[in-house]
C-alpha cells in the first residue's frame, strides 16, 4: 500500500501576532515543521505549537532559517558555512528542549525559505545544514528538496533524509522553486492541486512552469500554513489521494 507524508510550516507567528491556521491545520498533516525564532515564533509559541503537534500525534522537526525575523527568512543573505552551521545547531537545540520538556522525540529537521532555496542550488550550504544535523543528533532525518544538493549532502554526511514536493509552489525546469516574486510561484487552487500531488505521488513527475515535465521523489509534500486557503488544499489533497487508496503517514515511522 502506498503511503505518504504531508508537512506543514508551523508556529510561524510571533508574540501577539497569528500567521497561519495552525490550530485548523495540525489535525490534517503527518509532520510538523516548527519555526524555532530565527525567522518567525518565540519560545512561548514554539512550546504552544509542540504541545499542539503532541496532542495530534504529528511528528516534529525543527524548521531553522536565516536570521531574519523582518523578512520572515525569505531574504537571501550571504552567511559563511561555519555560521550557518552554529545557527542551524542554535535552532535544533531550542526546539529540542521543548521537545524533551513534553517528553516526545524531535524528528527531522528542514530547513525553512531563502536558506532552503539556498541549500538547494549550495553544495557548501547544503553539507553545512548536513553536518550540523550530524553532529547534533545523525538520527534526525533531513528534509530535503527532491533531486537537490540538500540530497547529496545528507548522502555524505551519512544521515537519513527524505525527498521533498511542494503542493503549493511552481517549479522551475531545473526542478528548484519558482522564486515568490513571479508572478505564478504560489499556487491557490484547491482541485488543481491535489490532483497535481496525486500526480507527483504516483507519476513522481511534476508539470513545471514552463509547460516541461520534470521528475522527482516525492516522499513528503509541503503545504505552506501561511498560504492563502492551506486548510482547503488541506482538505482537498487528503481526500484526493484517500480516495486513490493512498495512506497518510509520516516518514521513518
Amino acid at each position: 500500500m502506498l503511503s505518504i507524508d504531508l508537512n506543514c510550516d508551523m508556529g510561524e507567528g510571533f508574540g501577539v501576532y497569528d500567521i497561519g491556521a495552525d490550530d485548523q491545520v495540525m489535525p490534517y498533516i503527518t509532520s510538523a515543521n516548527i519555526a524555532c525564532g530565527f525567522h518567525a515564533s518565540n519560545p512561548e509559541r514554539m512550546w504552544k505549537t509542540v504541545k499542539l503537534a503532541v496532542r495530534n500525534g504529528v511528528s516534529i522537526g525543527a524548521h531553522p532559517s536565516y536570521p531574519d525575523l523582518v523578512g520572515c527568512g525569505r531574504r537571501a543573505m550571504d552567511i559563511a558555512a561555519e555560521e550557518i552551521s552554529a545557527d542551524v545547531t542554535y535552532q535544533i537545540g531550542a526546539l529540542w528542549a521543548f521537545c524533551q520538556r513534553e517528553g516526545v522525540r524531535l524528528h527531522h529537521v528542514k530547513a525553512h525559505g531563502a536558506l532552503y532555496n539556498k541549500a538547494a542550488e549550495n553544495q557548501s550550504v547544503a553539507t553545512a545544514i548536513a553536518e550540523a544535523i550530524k553532529m547534533v543528533d545523525p538520527k534526525l532525518i533531513m528534509v530535503c528538496l527532491s533531486n537537490s544538493a540538500m540530497v547529496t549532502a545528507a548522502k555524505e554526511a551519512g544521515i537519513p533524509y527524505v525527498e521533498e514536493v511542494f503542493a503549493d509552489r511552481a517549479y522551475t525546469s531545473q526542478g528548484h522553486l519558482v522564486p515568490r516574486s513571479r508572478e505564478g510561484a504560489v499556487l491557490h487552487d484547491p482541485g488543481m492541486i491535489s490532483q497535481r500531488v496525486l500526480n507527483m505521488v504516483t507519476t513522481r513527475t511534476v508539470q513545471a512552469i514552463d509547460g516541461s515535465t520534470i521528475p522527482l521523489a516525492a516522499e513528503t509534500i509541503c503545504v505552506h500554513s501561511d498560504t492563502a486557503g492551506s486548510f482547503e488544499m488541506l482538505k482537498a489533497i487528503r481526500c484526493k489521494l484517500e480516495e486513490a487508496g493512498i495512506v497518510f503517514k509520516a516518514f521513518g515511522r
